[in-house]
């Protein structure tokens, strides 16, 4: 998706219906800043958004998607590649998202090794000793936390059984048995148990 071009088109579009920044922002419920973001180009709606916005102005949200107004004939074409765009789109976030549950599993557990290595083996006081630990488990549990929910909304878990693609939920996660990212839980299609790796799409 070309931003700058979907955001010269939101504010083409905006200004046709006589809509100042502030006014359009107040009909979405978001800040005038926010309409200001999407018109340069350095952002784009959030999907529950995108309808509204797409009524507010009078468009589909494919000529939305497309920064410009599609005839009959370009409107399918122009679909099939937003989709594919949309697609390629998601596939990005959801590998960046799960390089960073590595690096933020990493960093971590390395903070909270040097912690207990520091409170274990350096002279200190007592209750010194203590605090590194409580903040090293603290820290620890948070991450842990963290990594768990990436785990969770980054990509699928298939079964193994019907192949059904499910997202689950976040005590399933924290729970199930893993090696990795491929975890033992039971499907929510099929009912049956199996070790379901992690995929993209």
């Amino acid at each position: 998706m070309d931003l700058q071009k979907i955001g010269a088109f939101i504010k083409e579009q905006r200004k046709e219906k006589n809509l100042t920044q502030a006014q359009l922002g107040e009909k979405l419920k978001v800040s005038e800043k926010a309409i200001s973001k999407w018109e340069c180009g350095n952002g784009f709606p959030d999907a529950g958004l995108l309808l509204s916005l797409c009524e507010v102005l009078g468009v589909s949200a494919n000529e939305l998607l497309s920064g410009q107004k599609l005839n009959k004939i370009e409107y399918k074409e122009q679909a099939e590649s937003n989709l594919v765009d949309m697609q390629s789109a998601l596939e990005k976030s959801t590998k960046f998202a799960l390089t960073l549950e590595i690096v933020l599993g990493y960093m971590t557990s390395i903070t909270f090794f040097i912690l207990i290595f520091v409170s274990s083996f350096v002279e200190m006081a007592d209750w010194l000793r203590i605090v590194l630990i409580v903040v090293g488990l603290i820290h620890f549990m948070i991450g842990v936390g963290f990594c768990i929910l990436i785990e969770k909304d980054a990509g699928f878990y298939e079964c193994k059984h019907c192949h059904n693609k499910h997202i689950p939920t976040y005590r399933q996660v924290l729970w199930s048995m893993h090696v990795n990212r491929t975890r033992y839980m039971k499907c929510p299609k099929c009912g049956k148990k199996s070790w379901q790796h992690k995929v993209i799409k």
